[in-house]
């Protein structure tokens, strides 16, 4: 029985659903990219230079939704960790007439500032007298309990474990005092909170001059008080978000660590650092498994190292890691107690005429993402994109040029360290869209389902589409394949420092972290210090 395009494709849908893979349906177009919101944008003039300024501190080095989307992290090189919170499309009060006459399709997700702690302090390493920064390299946000938040996040050497939660204000009330007091100096001083009945400190605090009140100078007035009132504690309705660190995770790692990822199981993570992947149960902060080891016994043979790994999302005994010749290994935790060899090995081999000194370079790993249903892992080099099927460890199944009109301009980005430079990626819920980000703060979607030529390019600023429109690819013909077949699109050859719509690069201004809301098509960007979002 012969059946048209779309019912075939149909079939190969329900095919797909039963195997257990990633859902993967035709794209309606390219996406409507929208500005929605910024948060600590840098006014006219004003530059945040990587070293010798304040506001180096305030320059976002990590970013991450939680799993339901309405809260997003994000850490800075000062130690800090920021969270937010998300204010619409959970109000649905109103009437009937009301809620019917809204336009949901234009609704997009909105945040606020929730609260902010400080996550990491500098530190000195004494046996190594190496100092350790405070950056933030990564936050992972871990299972809800309770109402309360809980995330883990990373420096180079330590790890911790926060809980987040809505605590109620205590407020100290019915102070004792009178309308004139001596001090101890022969001064009279009025009280500002004269029979106390009205005067309240939150959380115990009190105003300057009551600090003086219980200074040692103080005399109390001839004859005593004539009543003495005790101050009693009243808790507020109001709520206040409280950061506590739970667990610290620490002296595991003889190398940064660049990677942690939160297990499906809930109880356990995984850090990495260049050599090492250790195993941890939140719980036990003292003692963790190495499960990883590529160390070799003569560190002149070191040839590779990791550079990224995280979890599959649903399978608690699978994770993936990257390294720095471009491969990514698949393992199974019920193979051995020291995962040295994988199960599975993905890597795309180079044509011995393509090959320069900046092959191995440029072929390193910066970072690897599990599609939701991980089926698919997306991964970055300094050049490209790159789409995985884990049933396929032949080569990708996508390729999607991100930087190929750098390449006459290798030798000057390896003068000026740029080449690099670790740039993140991440998929859309749906798993339709791929997106990374470049220089000149500019970000690129891909589309990723079968025909789509999808090609989006778009700068961090209030305006995304002003530099340039969106450049799909050459079309190519109409195919019954699935995603599995290979294709490389993306970027057109060009010459000099300009991508393929003409627009010059700056590579002083980069944008290395960027995040894709779980459920629906709104990405969050680090354009320096500012966080920017945006919808479609």
């Amino acid at each position: 029985m012969l059946l048209s395009v779309s019912e075939s494709d149909s079939q190969r849908e329900r095919e797909e659903k039963m195997k257990g893979g990633d859902e993967v349906i035709a794209s309606s177009g390219p996406l409507d990219w929208r500005f929605s919101q910024v948060f600590g944008e840098r006014s006219a003039g004003e530059e945040v230079h990587e070293a010798g300024v304040s506001s180096a501190v305030d320059i976002i080095s990590a970013i991450e939704f939680d799993k339901s989307g309405d809260h997003l992290a994000t850490g800075d090189r000062g130690g800090r960790v920021v969270l937010f919170e998300r204010t619409d499309s959970k109000n649905t009060s109103g009437s009937r007439k009301d809620l019917e006459g809204a336009d949901y399709s234009l609704r997009h997700p909105e945040f606020r500032y929730k609260t902010e702690f400080q996550s990491h302090e500098p530190e000195f390493d004494y046996l190594k007298s190496l100092e350790i920064e405070e950056k933030i390299n990564k936050i992972r946000w871990s299972q809800t309990a309770n109402g309360a938040l809980f995330l883990l996040s990373t420096n180079d050497k330590t790890i911790k474990f926060w809980k987040v939660q809505e605590k109620k204000i205590k407020k100290l009330c019915e102070i004792n005092t009178d309308s004139s007091r001596s001090l101890g100096n022969g001064s009279v001083e009025s009280s500002s909170n004269s029979n106390g009945k009205n005067s309240c400190l939150t959380n115990g605090g009190s105003p300057d001059k009551v600090n003086n009140y219980l200074s040692n100078d103080y005399s109390f007035p001839p004859g005593g008080f004539p009543s003495l009132q005790l101050p009693t504690v009243t808790i507020s309705p109001e709520t206040s978000p409280v950061a506590r660190c739970r667990r610290v995770y620490t002296h595991a790692h003889d190398y940064h660590i660049n990677s942690i990822s939160n297990n499906s199981d809930g109880e356990t993570f995984i850090s990495a650092d260049d050599l090492r992947i250790n195993l941890w149960n939140l719980e036990i902060s003292n003692q963790s498994f190495n499960i990883v080891d590529v160390k070799p016994a003569n560190m002149e043979d070191l040839t590779e190292v990791i550079t990224s790994a995280e979890f599959h999302p649903t399978h608690c005994n699978t994770l993936a890691y990257s390294s720095s010749k471009g491969s990514i290994r698949l393992i199974d935790l019920r193979q051995s107690a020291l995962c040295d060899s994988h199960s599975k090995l993905f890597e795309d081999t180079e044509t011995p005429t393509s090959r320069s000194f900046f092959t191995e370079i440029i072929a390193s790993i910066s970072d690897i993402k599990f599609a939701k249903g991980g089926r698919y892992i997306l991964s970055r080099d300094y050049m490209t994109l790159k789409l995985w099927d884990i049933n396929m460890d032949s080569g990708p199944v996508s390729t999607f040029q991100v930087h190929e009109h750098l390449r006459p301009k290798l030798c000057d980005l390896y003068e000026n360290d740029s080449i690099f430079d670790k740039f993140e990626c991440c998929l859309s819920g749906d798993g339709l869209r791929v997106a990374t980000g470049s220089y000149s703060n500019l970000f690129r979607v891909f589309g990723v389902s079968p025909g789509s030529t999808e090609t989006t390019t778009l700068e961090a600023s209030k305006n995304p589409m002003r530099r340039q429109v969106t450049t799909p690819a050459k079309p190519s013909r109409p195919s019954l394949s699935s995603i599995t077949r290979a294709v490389r699109r993306g970027g057109a050859e060009s010459t000099g420092g300009a991508d393929g719509n003409g627009n010059s690069f700056d590579h002083t201004t980069k944008l290395l972290h960027l995040a894709w809301h779980p459920t629906e098509n709104s990405i969050a960007c680090a354009a320096a210090n500012s966080l920017y979002m945006y919808y479609a």
